[in-house]
């Protein structure tokens, strides 16, 4: 615990200078390849960063920061496009924070923001759905939502002392709220950090995942809206466009949703690896290439049929919770199970109650 929380203090420094740098490059190299060529050693740092930590909570949260988000952001902003680009006055903390941190700034005013998103076809597909749901940019998930969920991971933590009593169906479903709430509350965590320090209005991360009805509801409007709102302009509208040219614009949002699914699934691949330094199976890929697939052909079915024939909310709600529920005991919670990161989590959980109780002995 000790020596991983030193390798953090020695890193923060390097990241700062790095994204100064990358700073610096907008003011002096013109976007294009001069840019991302420049850029290229700041994104293979940012893919070093997460392998010189050995606890599994940072190595899985610095490379979801920094080898995925970082990096994607870093790519746009090689063409001027993308978070870093959209304020060409945009300050250095802000940059730094925007770059290396999961956070979005809130779109003023929000009506404007909604109509963006439901006009044309870059995000028809990726994002909306033929109900619209409830809205993501009106209010922040309350303080007391959050503490509840804290509590909840707490509960779980607690339970898995008795794992051997508790059928191992029911352990893999405590796992996947375990995921969902220890995720939400770590990009909550650091949304509030950056709205209090910086003054930003920050769209959140969540929006009630367990409320989904259906596949294109629960990836495009619900689950992890950082990592949709990144995917859209790195893979899925550069794909939509190239589409266009080969299946035509009707068809062309399938492929692209598809794409991002793969390149989705790669990332969760080095993620994984990150945290378990173990031989890749690709079954963590074959999760979300899945569900591209699935998607894809949800997508296709609703063009076919949605207008004359649709579910009961109630009834798509429930078989979306079960097929996501379903698709992660069969391939996305036994490769957290290969890599024993289950038992390490748990382990530093005890470290680290063992480091508070130390420290708070010495004061």
């Amino acid at each position: 615990m000790e020596s991983n929380m030193l390798n953090l203090i020695k890193v923060c420094p390097i990241v700062i200078i790095s994204l100064s740098y990358c700073y610096l490059i907008h003011k002096f190299v013109s976007p294009g390849t001069k840019r991302l060529i420049c850029l290229l050693p700041i994104i293979f740092l940012n893919l070093f960063i997460p392998l010189t930590f050995t606890s599994v909570h940072l190595t899985g949260t610095l490379g979801f920061f920094f080898a995925w988000l970082a990096n994607f952001k870093l790519l746009l902003f090689a063409f001027n496009i993308g978070p870093l680009s959209s304020d060409s006055s945009i300050s250095l903390t802000r940059f730094i924070a925007l770059a290396c941190l999961p956070i979005k700034i809130q779109q003023n005013p929000p009506k404007k923001h909604h109509q963006n998103l439901t006009n044309g076809s870059k995000n028809s597909d990726f994002e909306t759905e033929t109900k619209p749901t409830s809205k993501t940019s009106n209010t922040n998930t309350p303080f007391l939502q959050y503490a509840i969920k804290f509590v909840l991971l707490a509960i779980l933590v607690k339970i898995y002392d008795y794992s051997d009593q508790i059928h191992p169906k029911i352990i893999l479903g405590m796992y996947c709220f375990h995921i969902y709430f220890l995720l939400e509350i770590i990009l909550a965590i650091v949304a509030t950090l950056a709205r209090t320090i910086l003054g930003l209005e920050l769209e959140p991360q969540f929006n009630n995942p367990i409320l989904s009805t259906s596949l294109q509801d629960f990836w495009g409007r619900r689950w992890n809206l950082m990592v949709t709102s990144i995917l859209r302009p790195t893979v899925y509208e550069p794909t939509l466009k190239a589409a266009k040219n080969i299946v035509g614009p009707k068809w062309a949002p399938l492929p692209a949703v598809f794409g991002t699914f793969v390149v989705s699934g790669l990332m969760h691949e080095l993620i994984l690896y990150y945290m378990g330094r173990l031989e890749p199976t690709l079954r963590m890929f074959g999760f979300f290439v899945f569900h591209g697939v699935c998607l894809t052909v949800e997508i296709a079915l609703k063009r076919c049929f949605t207008a004359r024939w649709q579910l009961p909310r109630f009834v798509s709600g429930f078989l979306t919770a079960g097929f996501v529920f379903a698709t992660c005991f069969w391939l996305f919670l036994p490769e957290f199970i290969r890599c024993r990161l289950d038992v390490r989590a748990f382990e530093e959980y005890a470290a680290l109650g063992v480091f508070v109780k130390n420290l708070s002995s010495k004061f």
